[in-house]
This record gives structure tokens, C-alpha cells and sequence, in this order.
């Protein structure tokens, strides 16, 4: 079933979510709603905030990028593969070269901004069997987990961008916070106020 994303404004995306365990209810329907609505959005990743729900869970599918024939055939054939679904993650490491690179969010749509990231990470995390795992990955994957990890942690990508940066997108983001914006998947809206807006939604 596709559900509504959560659009830029609600306060579930600014919340910390919380950890779940093994008999959290229908998991694995929830686990397979989120991928329905990830591709119906044409996302490569999506966590359960950007769906309403404050729970330590998201999901990456990074196939789309495996079509940048900008990246090498090696980079090409690691994204083309990589599905994964993480419960109640911990990134436990950040390491490497800085690097830049233009991301955009489901929740934020019509927004692109350059976003400076770590190029390698290491996650403690749970399959979707509760089998825990640590791994290391780097390049776009690392950042599309890094990106879904934030959310979970209630992180927006705007709130990387500098103050000039969020200054310059502030209209746009008001008028997605009150559905004024037109995009070809289902979006849940909660209106804020400029108060709420100035006090960290900007």
C-alpha cells in the first residue's frame, strides 16, 4: 500500500525517533508499504518519520543512481545491487574525505541543495529479521544512508545548509509546509506558524 509522505512542517520530522523491538506490530507490512511508497515517489531511500511514523527504521534502494554514467562501472554495479533495511541503527562511525554532493528529500520536494558529508561510514544496525549487523560503506551509499539516518535522528538536509543557504530557500519551504507545491505522489501536510517556523523549521 502507498502511503502519504510526510511534507516539510510536521513536527515528526524533527523529532528523535525511537527504538523498536521484534514485536513491534506488522513490521513486515510496514517494511513493504515503505518500499511501495519509496518507488512510487521514485526515492532512493525513505524512513518511517517521512511516513508519520517516529520509529528508528528506513531504507535505501540506490539502483536509480546505478544510470549516472558520470560514475565508474565498479560504483555503477555496487549501487545497481544495494537494497538494504535498517532498524534501529547506529552510526557508529564517520570517517574520510569531505565531500559535496546536490541532495534533494521526498518531504521537501522541488528542493535541491549541495550538502557537505563524510565519505565513509560504519553502522550497527538490524535486518529486517532483527539480526543485528556493523558494516562499512562509502561514496553514494554511504550518503543516502547518512541522509536517511538523519531523519531518524529529526534532522532535515535544509538544516545542514548554511544560514544565507536557508534564508534564500525560506519561501519555498513555507509554501511546502502548506501544500501549496504540486508533485505526482501522495503528500501529507501539517500548516506551521512563522513561530514554528523560526523556531526550527528553517
Amino acid at each position: 500500500m502507498i502511503l502519504p509522505v510526510v511534507a516539510y512542517g510536521d513536527p515528526v520530522l524533527k523529532k528523535r525517533a525511537s527504538s523498536i523491538s521484534v514485536d513491534y506490530p506488522k513490521i513486515n507490512s510496514l517494511i513493504s508499504d515503505m518500499y511501495e511508497t519509496m518507488y512510487g515517489a521514485n526515492g532512493v531511500g525513505l524512513a518511517a518519520p517521512q511516513i508519520g511514523l517516529s520509529i528508528r527504521l528506513f531504507l535505501v534502494d540506490t539502483e536509480p543512481f546505478s544510470e549516472d554514467e558520470s560514475l565508474s562501472t565498479h560504483e555503477r554495479s555496487k549501487l545497481k545491487k544495494f537494497k538494504r533495511t535498517f532498524i534501529n541503527p547506529e552510526i557508529i562511525e564517520e570517517s574520510g574525505d569531505e565531500w559535496v554532493f546536490n541532495e534533494g528529500c521526498l518531504s521537501i520536494p522541488g528542493v535541491r541543495e549541495d550538502v557537505t558529508r563524510k565519505s565513509q561510514i560504519k553502522i550497527r544496525f538490524q535486518d529486517e529479521n532483527f539480526v543485528t549487523k556493523t558494516e562499512s560503506f562509502d561514496g553514494l551509499i554511504a550518503r543516502v544512508i547518512q541522509h536517511e539516518y538523519d531523519h531518524i535522528e529529526g534532522v532535515l538536509f535544509t538544516d545542514k545548509l548554511s544560514n544565507f543557504k536557508k534564508r534564500l530557500i525560506k519561501s519555498k519551504l513555507i509554501s511546502i509546509s502548506k501544500g501549496k507545491i504540486t508533485t505526482d505522489y501522495r503528500m501529507r501536510f501539517s500548516k506551521i506558524s512563522k513561530k514554528d517556523f523560526k523556531n526550527g523549521f528553517r
